[in-house]
């Protein structure tokens, strides 16, 4: 949202007297406003803790959670709030989500509930036992499970269970799941009944994310799942495409590999798209994790195939016996299953059931994992190269190259083809710049109305202050935004990182501005030290979430707040430096540098999610600590497995692009 920061500028520019005025009309109802507004926020978290929070908020008619509404005979049965999102459960809502089930399954669906995450898709909270569930020897996952019979199963991010009721019902003797929402599981327990996957005596469920479930577990398992839980959407989709997926980045898939037995199977499924990008790309995270996991060419350890809707990966390090490979040509014959690669695969044996004018998936893959791969990125028409958690952005596909075709398609369909959510920011930055422009220039254009001809030293007041202010309000976004991605690594959810970031912040910054009174707070050397923490805090961000990503949570948070509090500290100085500097050059420009700074900072926030989603390194390849894929390698080797060096490994911590363009900024503040 657009702070309105030139308008003080405008109203006190004209009149210096006036804030002084204004600020005495606000000091006497200071008090009650705050005590009304602490009241307010009181009875909303009351609300949120009895699972109500009505604020008046309409949901959309186009999410899932609407469209169930309006089903006939469907009742909602469960509804919550939490600080990470809204839970809702739809009984007879007509929910019927069984992901990539193969049109050879000829029974009907087991009856389910659906469960909304923010009013989203539904997903599937199925009410039959595991023993009754005929349906899961027809998902596209069961072949892992054919092949590892009686296996330990770790599941991630299950949603509503299905991944874990398809475990229990293909023979799983035990079952891990780790899922980070709780009311997810107190959704399932209130509305399942007997039914309640997560209470099977074979289910062991952690209320943990996926992501620091699989960085810290050392037990290892038969079978690691990565089920299909969010809804489809597709490639030219819009906002979706802008979020973080820390689930599904090269480290999170080592970390999923580094917990296999030496002869598990990790199996992962994503929906199709056409053309080929999300499931290319999770081809391509997957292959990169093999290798620089030290599993050597993931050509002769992946396996995939595809139905009508989706497909499915299957990797193992060790590589594929004869067997088994003959396995998996049986169940996808059977299942009407289009093989899409297999370490033997000939050109005949892909499209074959699903039949595609040309077997596009099968050709995506052979050059892919067979030719090179470098190139394959740089010339795919979409941007398929391996999220990292540098770049965790896993369905970002965008490439200006697609620009003439999103632009052909504008005003003829709803969603745009691919990169419609890049130009919204881009449309954001444009609007941002053009009412920041206006709401600063326009107090100085009143300003000089009758005014006498400025001098040239005044003039350069004018520019010192305009170029010290808008680079303070740059700079300071250009850290926050970056770090609150960082964090939603460490801590786990997006909520969870915006309130630590700017918590944070806020509070160290605080006490930078009241040291800045002191006569020490003006040494250059101080100025010196901001630059050398803002150059050193991506590494030691990077460094401390490799480290302490299996610590509890508020143990993270607590240490993360604490590296990040020298940095906060001297961020909070320059500013009331600059103000006081600026009341003793010209006090008539002082509320014209709060419009420039504040307007500064809206333009940043666009700026440096623009710059996070555009600058990728090293060409594209993944980037990533040395430290993951040292240790994944030896814990290989150490459980006598063929391990070879890291494919590719690059030493050290990499910077995201905003980083590279804050740093930038505080180079630029320092000079």
């Amino acid at each position: 949202m657009l702070r309105l920061a030139g308008v003080p500028g405008a109203v006190m520019a004209r009149r210096p007297g006036a804030a002084a005025a204004f600020s005495g009309r606000l000091r006497m109802p200071a008090g009650a406003l705050l005590l009304a507004l602490a009241l307010g926020f009181a009875a909303l978290s009351v609300r949120n803790l009895q699972g109500q929070a009505d604020i008046g908020l309409a949901i959309s008619p186009y999410k899932g959670l609407a469209y169930a509404r309006q089903y006939p005979g469907s009742a909602r049965i469960f509804g919550a709030w939490d600080e990470i999102g809204r839970v809702d459960v739809m009984q007879d809502a007509g929910t019927r989500q069984l992901p990539g089930l193969s049109y050879a399954y000829g029974d009907n669906p087991p009856p389910q509930h659906g469960l909304a995450l923010d009013a989203g898709a539904m997903l599937p909270v199925t009410l039959v036992e595991p023993e009754a569930f005929a349906a899961a020897g027809y998902l596209p996952e069961a072949v892992a499970y054919a092949l590892r019979p009686d296996a330990r199963v770790l599941v991630l991010e299950p949603g509503a269970g299905l991944a874990v009721m398809q475990a229990l019902a293909g023979g799983a003797q035990q079952v891990t799941a780790a899922l980070g929402n709780r009311l997810v599981r107190w959704a399932v327990a209130a509305t399942a009944g007997e039914y309640d996957v997560y209470a099977h005596p074979r289910v062991t469920a952690v209320l943990e994310t996926g992501r620091v479930f699989a960085h810290r577990e050392r037990a290892h398992y038969d079978v690691v799942a990565l089920p299909l839980t969010d809804a489809y959407e597709p490639v030219t989709s819009g906002a979706y495409s802008l979020a973080e997926t820390y689930m599904l980045t090269v480290q999170a898939l080592a970390d999923m590999l580094a917990r296999l037995e030496p002869d598990g199977i990790l199996v992962a499924t994503r929906w199709l798209q056409l053309p080929p990008s999300e499931e290319v790309r999770l081809l391509a995270t997957t292959a990169e994790a093999l290798e620089r996991s030290g599993f050597g060419p993931a050509a002769d350890r992946l396996v995939a195939y595809r139905g009508i809707q989706t497909l499915t990966v299957l990797a193992q390090p060790r590589g594929w016996t004869e067997d088994e490979l003959a396995a998996v040509r049986a169940f996808a014959a059977e299942r009407r299953f289009d093989l899409v690669w297999m370490p033997d695969l000939a050109a005949d044996e892909a499209n074959r059931y699903n039949r595609l004018p040309e077997p596009l998936y099968h050709a995506a893959a052979r050059e892919l994992l067979q030719g090179d791969r470098s190139a394959f990125y740089r010339q795919y028409p979409f941007a398929v190269a391996p999220a990292t958690d540098d770049h965790p952005f896993f369905f970002h596909f965008f490439r200006w190259r697609q620009t003439p075709d999103v632009l052909a398609t504008l005003g003829r369909t709803w969603q745009p083809f691919g990169g419609s959510g890049y130009f919204v920011l881009l449309a954001m930055l444009a609007l941002a710049l053009l009412l920041s422009t206006g709401l600063i220039v326009a107090p100085l254009a009143f300003a000089r109305r009758g005014g006498e001809a400025r001098s040239p030293a005044e003039r350069g007041v004018r520019l010192r202050a305009l170029a010290y202010f808008a680079l303070l309000g740059l700079a300071f976004l250009l850290v926050e935004i970056p770090l609150i991605q960082r964090w939603i690594l460490l801590l786990g959810h997006p909520s969870y990182a915006f309130a630590a970031v700017v918590l944070t912040l806020l509070i160290f910054s605080s006490i930078g501005s009241l040291l800045a009174r002191r006569k020490w707070a003006g040494h250059p050397a101080l100025f010196a030290a901001l630059v050398a923490c803002a150059l050193g805090t991506p590494f030691v961000t990077a460094w401390f979430a490799e480290t302490a990503l299996g610590w509890p949570l508020l143990a993270r948070a607590g240490v993360a707040a604490l590296l990040l509090g020298p940095l906060a500290v001297l961020m909070g100085m320059p500013f009331p430096k600059g103000i006081a500097w600026l009341e003793r050059a010209a006090p008539d420009l002082t509320p014209w540098a709060w419009a420039v700074n504040g307007c500064a900072s809206v333009v940043s926030g666009v700026l440096a999610a623009i710059i996070s989603l555009s600058v990728r390194l090293h060409g594209g390849a993944p980037v990533g600590g040395s430290l993951l894929w040292r240790r994944a390698g030896a814990a290989r080797v150490g459980r006598g497995c063929a391990a070879l060096p890291p494919h590719g490994a690059r030493k050290g911590t990499k910077l995201t692009g905003a980083e590279i363009g804050r740093l930038c900024f505080a180079v630029a503040l320092l000079e």
